[in-house]
C-alpha cells in the first residue's frame, strides 16, 4: 500500500505492535471511509487502544503501513497530526480549572486570540448542555458531564477524524445517550470519527461499519447488517407459559431448525439462531412456523414469540466463542514504550492531555 485509496480517511495494511513476546496488534487491515463513524469492536484487551495510538501517531507500527487521508503515519507524523484529534478513556482536562478555563486555556493554545477562544469555548458549551457548570471546576462534574468536555475539548477546532477510544465506558445510560447525540452532531459536521467499543449496543447505534478485532486480530468486517447475516439469518425468541417445559421446548427446537439454542437467564426464555435455509429450501420465517407446530404437537405452550435479525452480541459470541466482558487476552503495557515514536500531542489538533497513556490496563485494552 504505497498510497491510501480515495475516499478513505484511514487504511492499514498488516500494522503490527509488539511489546515483548506479545502481539498486541497482529496484521489488522482497515478501510474507514471519510465521513462515517467507524466502529472497531472487541474486549478489553484485544488491541484496539494499541491500534488507535498507532493511527494518532503515538505509537510507531512495528510492521505494516497505515495512512491517515493520504499521510503516511511515520513518515508523515505532523501531517497527520493536524487533522486528527484524540479523546482517550478518562477525561484529560485539568479537574481544577473550571469548564470554561478549560477550553479557553485549550483555545490559546491552539492559537486563537482571547476573545475568540471565549467565544469558541461558550459556543460549544451551549451547543453540548453544559453552561449551566461552565464556571464549576470539573473535579465537580458528573462522570457524563466529564466525557462531554472531554470530547468538547477535542473539537475546538473541529478535526477531520476524531478518535474516540471507549467515550462512554463506566457512564450511566442517560448520559451514554448524550454521548451519542454528540458523536452524531460532529459526523454531521463533516468529521470522520474512529469509535472502539466494547458495548455492542454502542456499535449497533453509531457505526455505519463495525470492525470486530480480537487477541490483535480482525476477525471479522462490514456493516451491521452484513454482521449479523453472517451468523444467521434470524433469530427465533419464546417465552413459555410453563418454566419445566423449556428442556423439551430447546430439545424441539435443536430438532426442527438444527440449531444451538440459548437458554435465557429468565426461565421461561430461550433464543435460537436460525439458518439462511435448510436443505429442503425453507426460508427463515417457514422454518419458525415449522417449529411453533411442532412445539405445540408436543404440548409445549408458547406465550410470546418474536423473530428478528441476531443481535452484535450474538455476531460477537458466534465469532469469538466468548462475550466483549472477556478478560482472557494478554495485557501489553506500553507506558516504557510510549515515546519511541512521534507524539500526537505535539499537533495542534491532537487532545490528549497529561493522560496521554490512556489505558490503565495497557496498550493492549
Amino acid at each position: 500500500m504505497s498510497q491510501q485509496t480515495p475516499g478513505l480517511a484511514i487504511e492499514t495494511a498488516g500494522l503490527v505492535k509488539t511489546f515483548g513476546e506479545t502481539k498486541a496488534v497482529d496484521g489488522v487491515d482497515l478501510a474507514v471511509p471519510t465521513g462515517t463513524v467507524y466502529g472497531v469492536l472487541g474486549p478489553n484487551g484485544a488491541g484496539k487502544t494499541t491500534t488507535v495510538k498507532m493511527l494518532a501517531t503515538l505509537l510507531r507500527p512495528d510492521g505494516g503501513e497505515a495512512h491517515v487521508f493520504g499521510h503516511d503515519v511515520v513518515r508523515e507524523a505532523d501531517e497527520v497530526r493536524g487533522r486528527v484529534s484524540l479523546t482517550g478513556q478518562y477525561a484529560s482536562v485539568d479537574e481544577d480549572l473550571t469548564g470554561t478555563e478549560n477550553l479557553v486555556l485549550l483555545g490559546r493554545l491552539l492559537g486563537h486570540h482571547k476573545k475568540a477562544a471565549r467565544e469558541r469555548a461558550a459556543q460549544l458549551l451551549e451547543a453540548f448542555g453544559l453552561t449551566d457548570a461552565a464556571g464549576k471546576q470539573v473535579k465537580n462534574y458528573s462522570g457524563g458531564m466529564r466525557r462531554r468536555i472531554d470530547i468538547t475539548a477535542s473539537i475546538l477546532n473541529t478535526p477531520d477524524l476524531l478518535f474516540l477510544d471507549e467515550p462512554t465506558t463506566g457512564l450511566d445510560p442517560r448520559s451514554r445517550n448524550q454521548v451519542w447525540d454528540i458523536v452524531r452532531a460532529v459526523v454531521a459536521q463533516g468529521t470522520t470519527v474512529l469509535l472502539t467499543t466494547q458495548y455492542l449496543d454502542e456499535a449497533d447505534q453509531l457505526a455505519s461499519r463495525i470492525a470486530v478485532i480480537d487477541r490483535g486480530k480482525v476477525i471479522a468486517e462490514g456493516t451491521k447488517g452484513e454482521l449479523k447475516a453472517s451468523v444467521g439469518a434470524g433469530s427465533v425468541h419464546l417465552r413459555l407459559r410453563d418454566a419445566e417445559q423449556r428442556p423439551e421446548a430447546s430439545r424441539v427446537l435443536r430438532r426442527v431448525l438444527r440449531a444451538d439454542v440459548q437458554l435465557e437467564p429468565d426461565p421461561v426464555a430461550l433464543t435460537a439462531r436460525v439458518g439462511a435455509g435448510t436443505s429442503n429450501g425453507r426460508g427463515t420465517a417457514e422454518q419458525a412456523a415449522a417449529a411453533l407446530a411442532e412445539l405445540a404437537r408436543a404440548g409445549v405452550v408458547v406465550d410470546t414469540f418474536s423473530l428478528g435479525q441476531p443481535s452484535l452480541d450474538e455476531v460477537f459470541l458466534a465469532l469469538t466463542g466468548h462475550d466483549t466482558t472477556a478478560h482472557d487476552a494478554p495485557r501489553a503495557h506500553d507506558a516504557p514504550q510510549a515515546d519511541d515514536g512521534p507524539q500526537a500531542h505535539d499537533g495542534p489538533q491532537a487532545h490528549d492531555g497529561p493522560q496521554a497513556d490512556d489505558t490503565k490496563d495497557g496498550a493492549a485494552a
